[in-house]
């Protein structure tokens, strides 16, 4: 079954996917300013997120079978060949799982906050992680509640005040059942092997003072992936397109107009260009 999403705007497509506390809503500021830039911006429900039906088991290789049925859904209607792959945390590792799968499917890779791998492979670890993570669920507490804890503790100094909001309001709407589950198949990923296999332009994203996906773990990212590129964006932490929506906004069109395909017209004309980001590495 097709996850759901919400689009807009017509032109080479942009599928992006949110993190653990995150939902289509989480991508607004994106999906917007890509649609009026000559892109068609969509942002999925991961399953059980949102309208979206949960799968059984919930697992990566599940999530990134439902984010292919998406994509060949999307291709279909707009006669594409592939599409621009845009995952945020956990929504970066279905696209690493999804590139790993389906590297057809994908014309050009933006991982921001994340990681290869989920900590160390040691089982009491992960299995404290969802535990602590669990806590306040298990004590009674609503989505509501855990958010407001949560987020405020991934951002960074420098973090848009109406973007937090947001933030919050995303992880509020999450289902208890599927934020449990979800944190129960976070703790299971490792792609590590894949890395050098990714053969399409790729940005890796990180934010300055991200607790989650610190840069140097981007960065050792960044190293196993040829030819890809790095950007930080300073005074910012874990959810960065939505503390710092503009900058982000700039550094992923600029790469995009870059590595535009040459039978591809950049959609980010030069007039049209947000100002320069932080420089890319």
């Amino acid at each position: 079954m097709i996850p759901t999403f919400t689009s807009l705007g017509a032109g080479p497509v942009i599928l992006m996917l949110h993190g653990i506390g995150g939902g289509h809503r989480a991508f607004a500021p994106q999906v917007e300013t890509f649609a009026s830039l000559g892109y068609r911006a969509v942002a999925w429900d991961m399953p059980g997120y949102g309208h979206s039906p949960p799968i059984e088991p919930y697992t990566f290789k599940g999530l990134a079978q439902s984010c292919i049925a998406l994509i060949e859904s999307l291709l279909q209607a707009g006669k594409g060949q592939s599409v621009i792959l845009l995952g945020h945390s956990m929504g970066a590792m279905v696209a690493q799982e999804v590139v790993a799968r389906r590297p057809d499917l994908v014309n050009r890779l933006i991982l921001c906050g994340t990681s290869p791998s989920f900590g160390k492979p040691d089982g009491d670890w992960q299995r404290d992680f969802v535990a602590r993570r669990s806590a306040p669920l298990d004590a009674g507490q609503s989505m509501e509640q855990v958010a407001k804890v949560l987020v405020p503790q991934m951002i960074g100094p420098g973090a848009l005040p109406e973007g937090v909001h947001l933030a919050e309001f995303c992880m509020a709407l999450v289902h208890p059942s599927t934020y449990r589950r979800a944190l129960q198949c976070l703790v299971t990923f490792d792609r590590r092997a894949a890395l050098p296999l990714i053969r399409i332009p790729t940005l890796l994203v990180a934010g300055e003072f991200d607790p989650n996906a610190p840069p140097t773990v981007m960065k050792k990212m960044a190293a196993q992936i040829a030819g890809s590129r790095y950007a930080e964006l300073p005074g910012i932490g874990h959810l960065q397109n939505l503390e710092a929506p503009d900058a982000f906004d700039a550094l992923v069109l600029n790469f995009l107009a870059e590595t535009a395909p040459s039978h591809q017209s950049a959609a980010t004309d030069i007039a049209e260009r947000p100002p320069d980001p932080p420089t890319l590495h």
